[in-house]
């Protein structure tokens, strides 16, 4: 049992007996008789376990979770608890950094620009459990202050509540600082840019090689993922026989069936791709082999080509190139299909990549008959948003989307993943009827 002791000018102390029996004092200092009395009772409880060995309530474990640092070290110091540990911001942060063996560079890359904006605002040194929910609005408020857009805030209170869940599933804090605070990015049309066909020419033309015209290529006409996408894919992912490619996907493989996805081999992919497999080393098995440092900043390099090409850059530069191809598709093929091809969801196209386009206000005003039927076409089917300015090569991306199989990725389907040594050289005729061929890679395809 566990009495309180009343001492001058309203201090209050709890004594008891431990398990030596020894006569132990808990200084309280000016607190009311009912917080004694509600401590008396946790002490009474703390002691007891001390004395039978079982583990304490699961009320006095929840409270001992919610004690002020001074009041716990008290109850440490007669030995009641074993003495906490302080983790502070920064060793926790890196420590849940090193400890995330799951995750990819550039996820690490993004927790650590979190760790730095955290350490910035709080301190190194700063104890978890001190910072609060006021001091978690504080830190979105200097975010905001920065000039960082609404969705940048948001990403970055939703990796630094990662950091935070992870300290309050292993009990180090009572609640996470950063719950209800908004996370989830929203929809910014005004950050949406479509890419013209037009556009997209200078851009190729002012590219420095051909590998920067395929990467260009592949991200705006076969709407891969940079530089994730577009750095995994290799000569056997390309089926020339079929005209397909196998597109592997590192940011869904952690989904269900989301390690890779098919696409058509595109009419607009065809020419760079031949001239980057006529320019690589036999035995090559990536496509682009030149940008792969991780330090290569693509989208400032990019930037510089844009500019080059005597355009402004626009915002969200890749993810724009991918918008845009989605768009596109959309107008000539039902969305499933497309967002199969993209590697997206139905909701996640319409609120960050379908567009509202110039070119779907030019048909809704359209004059004569035909304009006013396929407006009415293009509602009642719903799947329609730009048209492409190029009939021809719509005619022929529909017809390789037509002949679109889903095929199984066996060794008999894709190329072993290598350029052979032999045919490089398209396929040219003299006037004798002498043909140069090129073997394509697959089951002995030439051209």
């Amino acid at each position: 049992m566990a009495s309180i002791s009343n001492d001058p000018n309203g201090r209050r102390r709890i004594l008891f007996v431990n398990a030596a029996k020894d006569r132990k004092t808990i200084r309280l200092g000016k607190v009311s008789l009912r917080q004694a009395e509600a401590v008396k009772v946790k002490v009474e409880d703390l002691a007891g376990s001390a004395i039978t060995g079982h583990a304490p309530s699961d009320e006095t474990s929840r409270w001992l979770m919610t004690l002020d640092q001074d009041l716990y070290d008290k109850l440490a110091a007669v030995d009641l608890v074993k003495k906490r540990e302080a983790p502070t911001l920064g060793a926790f942060c890196q420590s849940y950094i090193d400890g995330r063996k799951d995750i990819k560079p550039g996820t690490r890359i993004n927790l650590e620009r979190i760790k730095r904006y955290l350490v910035e605002f709080f301190g190194e040194k700063r104890a978890l459990r001190t910072i609060t929910a006021g001091d978690a609005e504080d830190f979105r408020q200097d975010l905001l202050g920065k000039d960082k857009s609404d969705n940048t805030v948001r990403r970055s209170i939703g990796r630094a509540r990662q950091f935070f869940n992870s300290a309050k599933r292993r009990g180090l804090i009572q609640s996470n600082p950063f719950d209800g605070m908004a996370a989830a990015v929203r929809p910014n049309a005004e950050r949406f840019y479509f890419v013209s066909r037009r556009e997209a020419a200078k851009v190729i033309e002012a590219c420095p090689d051909t590998q920067w015209r395929l990467l260009f290529a592949l991200c705006r006409f076969g709407g891969l993922r940079c530089p994730s996408e577009v750095l995994a894919l290799t000569w056997g992912d390309v089926n020339w026989e079929h005209n397909r490619i196998r597109v592997p996907s590192p940011k869904t493989e952690h989904l269900e069936g989301g390690g890779s996805r098919m696409i058509p081999l595109f009419p607009e992919l065809r020419p760079h791709l031949l001239a980057a497999f006529e320019e690589a080393e036999a035995g090559e098995e990536h496509i682009i082999t030149r940008y792969r440092d991780a330090n290569a900043n693509l989208r400032t390099q990019l930037h510089r080509i844009i500019k080059r090409a005597g355009l402004e850059p626009w915002p969200k530069t890749f993810q724009n190139l991918r918008s845009t191809r989605e768009t596109e598709l959309a107008e000539d093929f039902p969305m499933h299909v497309v967002c199969k091809w993209i590697g997206n969801s139905e909701p996640v196209a319409a609120a960050h990549y379908l567009q509202l386009t110039d070119e779907h206000f030019e048909r809704a005003i359209g004059e004569g008959p035909k304009a006013a039927q396929n407006a009415a076409q293009n509602q009642h089917e719903g799947t329609r948003n730009v048209p492409n300015p190029d009939p021809d090569e719509d005619a022929e991306t529909a017809g390789n989307a037509r002949d679109f199989q889903a095929f199984p990725e066996g060794s008999e389907y894709f190329t072993l993943g290598k350029v052979t040594g032999l045919g490089l050289e398209p396929r040219t005729c003299g006037l004798k009827g002498r043909c140069s061929t090129i073997e394509l890679p697959g089951r002995g395809g030439t051209l």
